[in-house]
């Protein structure tokens, strides 16, 4: 069975860091490429940075420098670390391997 199951979102205030989870099964774990992306309230999805299988990472201009994306094999797990948050971070964000999607924590950012 493939699933991935994203968590860690919640209402933080500008400045704050956030860490979310994307739990998937062993075997989407595998998957070459695991994927972050989000899509804002009233706007499109949008990419946010994606990891390998050996741990290297890219990432989208927009976040580089305040989100880092890692992997942990034993919990099969992929993060987004967020950090510095401000009120346009606010989005689903969603994890993606493998042509699955999981369906999203919200995360607000607001005072």
């Amino acid at each position: 069975q493939v699933q991935l199951v994203e968590s860690g979102g919640g209402l933080v205030q500008p400045g704050e860091s956030l860490r979310l989870s994307c739990t998937v099964s062993p075997g989407l774990f595998s998957a070459n490429f695991v994927g972050w992306f989000r899509r804002p309230p009233g706007k499109s999805r949008e990419w946010l940075g994606t990891i390998t299988k050996s741990g290297a990472t890219v990432y989208a201009d927009s976040v580089k420098g305040r989100f880092t994306i890692s992997r942990d094999s034993v919990n099969n797990t992929v993060y987004l670390q967020m950090d510095r948050l401000t009120p346009e971070d606010t989005a689903l964000y969603r994890c993606h391997a493998a042509e699955n999607w999981g369906q999203g924590t919200q995360v607000t950012v607001s005072s």
